[in-house]
C-alpha cells in the first residue's frame, strides 16, 4: 500500500514536470486565477533557489542523499503512524526532487502563488508533499506535548 502510494505521488510530480516543460516555454507562465499561475521556472539552488550557483550539482546531490537516509531510518525507527506518514511524505518528495535534479541538473518548478507586488517561490508536487509531511510531524510533536503536558499536571 505505502509503496503504490509514493509510485503514485512521485508519478503525479513528475507528470506535471513533464507536461510543464512540453508544453510552457522556460520562464513564462499561464494565467489561472488573479493570484495564480502556472509558470515553467528551473531550481539550480536548494530550497527556493538558495545557494543557486554557489554550490556544486554533486554536493546538493550528495545533501539530499544523506537527508534521505537519515529521514528513512528516522521513519524505520518511527513508533507514531502519523510521524511516520510525515516522514513518508517527506521522503517521497525528497526522492521525487532528487530524481529531477539527478536527471535535469536543476529541479522545475511550476505552481506560482503571487497578490499584487507580492510574490510566493514557484514551487511543484514533491514539494507539497514534504511541506504536508513537516505539517503531520508538527501536528504529531503537538499533540505530543499536550499530553505530556497535562499529564503532568494532573
Amino acid at each position: 500500500m505505502k509503496l503504490s502510494f509514493i509510485v503514485l505521488l512521485i508519478l503525479l510530480d513528475y507528470v506535471s514536470k513533464q507536461i510543464v516543460f512540453n508544453f510552457i516555454e522556460l520562464n513564462n507562465k499561464i494565467f489561472i486565477f488573479s493570484f495564480f499561475d502556472i509558470t515553467h521556472i528551473r531550481n539550480y539552488g536548494v530550497s527556493f533557489g538558495l545557494f543557486a550557483n554557489i554550490l556544486p550539482l554533486w554536493f546538493i546531490l550528495l545533501l539530499g542523499i544523506t537527508m534521505t537516509v537519515i529521514l528513512f531510518y528516522w521513519m524505520i525507527k518511527s513508533s507514531r503512524k502519523v510521524e511516520k506518514w510525515g516522514l513518508l511524505l517527506i521522503l517521497t518528495g525528497a526522492i521525487s526532487n532528487i530524481g529531477d535534479r539527478a536527471i535535469n541538473n536543476y529541479v522545475l518548478d511550476f505552481i506560482f502563488f503571487h497578490y499584487k507586488q507580492h510574490y510566493w517561490p514557484a514551487f511543484n508536487f514533491a514539494d507539497i508533499y514534504i511541506s504536508f509531511g513537516v505539517l503531520l510531524i508538527i501536528v504529531q510533536s503537538f499533540m505530543i506535548f499536550k499530553t505530556r503536558l497535562k499529564d503532568n499536571n494532573v
